[in-house]
């Protein structure tokens, strides 16, 4: 451009720097928008019911959560209530979106301890693992724990712990999952993850769920009523 020519200011409407064209197209502030100007936000929810994310993807992504997880941390236990906590906001909108794909009568909340367990072994594993959990119990010496055993977690599948961390679990993002759930739906509880191998399935983790007093007087409230 020489010196006697003036830039031309841009179209009322259109800020500047955004571009025209297929080069600027979709452009705004700085991100870029498909052609349709819908973004993912758009996309129904019970479209992508039945897709599933490829093994290999899955590994490569929760492998780089773990290693994320690890940086700065004191020890096992830091490392595992790290993951815990990155699976706990995954639980809280989960939960939201499984009721939503539920029929009109029967989206409603768990308002007892079974249900909310029934919910999490069945429809919550069967959505995250394409299968149910492996086994419900509860506690002979304990009334407010109960546990979830999974013989061959899949965030463990993938995942090489090296000796000096060999009580390292990473089925802790799991745990953080179930607690989200839990809190979502108003059963306040703390869940941790317990390697408990044997020779069949070395990789057992049983999710151990502690709920809150207050979860166990009001279970009790609703049997008397």
């Amino acid at each position: 451009m020489s010196a006697s020519q003036a830039a031309k200011p841009a179209p009322s409407g259109v800020p500047p720097g955004s571009g025209q064209g297929a080069a600027g197209r979709g452009a705004v502030g700085g991100l870029r928008y498909p052609s349709n100007k819908k973004t993912i936000y758009d996309r129904n929810l019970n479209r992508s019911r039945t897709a599933e994310l490829s093994r290999a993807s899955f590994a490569y992504l929760f492998g780089e959560m773990v290693t994320y997880a690890q940086r700065r941390v004191t020890g096992i236990q830091d490392l595992e209530k790290r993951l815990n906590v990155q699976g706990y906001s995954l639980g809280l909108r989960l939960l939201d979106l499984l009721l939503y794909r539920e029929p009109v009568r029967t989206a409603q909340r768990p308002t007892k301890i079974l249900p909310l367990l029934q919910l999490i072994t069945t429809t919550l594993w069967r959505h995250l693992f394409s299968r149910p959990a492996d086994a419900l119990e509860r506690s002979k010496d304990h009334e407010d724990e109960y546990m979830i055993s999974d013989n061959d977690p899949l965030v463990n599948q993938y995942i090489s712990v090296p000796k000096e961390m060999n009580q390292l679990n990473c089925a802790a993002f799991v745990a953080g999952i179930i607690e989200g759930v839990c809190d979502g739906t108003g059963f306040p509880a703390r869940v941790t993850a317990h390697g408990v191998g044997t020779e069949l399935w070395p990789g057992k983790t049983v999710f151990l769920i502690k709920f809150q007093p207050e979860v166990l007087e009001r279970e009790a409230f609703l049997q008397r009523s």
